[in-house]
């Protein structure tokens, strides 16, 4: 049975990092001024790689790892704005096109807010969304959990995603 495809679908997408020392902090594609940045085997930019998760899920196309293996020397120190325009791709290989994005980033420091209007233009560049289809906010963890002691940041994604030939329409 194949699957309709008259139907918008979505993709929930989540990552979280531990932060490191003697890295950059890189979010939505935005490097911020921080005392620590995120450990990973690419440049660790959670926003991206939640978002990307996002994505594939919505096509059904696997997940982040599963296309960029941590374990695979080509995506060590990896730029993720190149992981999620690869995805766009297979998105569109697939038969779909990505309409919306909404992201959320959780993090008792830094503050996200005063870069979310850069990070959403990094997001257009990489996905060729409309910068009215994107939307990147940020909360704490009130103090709870790994987020709330600071020992990592964590984002989550949804990604709606269309057939192609409903663009057509």
């Amino acid at each position: 049975m194949s699957t309709p495809r008259q139907f918008p679908r979505t993709g929930i997408g989540y990552d979280v990092h531990r932060f490191a020392e003697g890295r950059k902090l890189v979010l939505g594609g935005v490097t911020i001024p921080h005392a620590r940045g995120l450990a990973g085997h690419s440049d660790a930019d959670v926003l991206l790689h939640a978002i990307t998760d996002a994505i594939l899920g919505a096509a059904a196309l696997g997940d982040i790892g599963q296309h960029f293996p941590p374990g695979d020397d080509r995506w060590r120190d990896a730029d993720s704005r190149e992981l999620l325009r690869l995805s766009v791709d297979l998105l569109s290989e697939a038969g779909w096109a990505l309409v919306n994005l909404d992201a959320s980033v959780i993090a008792e420091a830094p503050k996200v807010n005063p870069h979310a209007a850069g990070m959403r233009l990094e997001i257009r560049e990489a996905t060729g969304l409309p910068i009215e289809a994107i939307s990147v906010k940020a909360t704490t963890n009130e103090g709870m959990g790994f987020v709330g002691r600071e020992e990592g940041i964590a984002a989550i994604a949804v990604a709606t995603i269309v057939p192609v030939e409903a663009l057509d329409a």
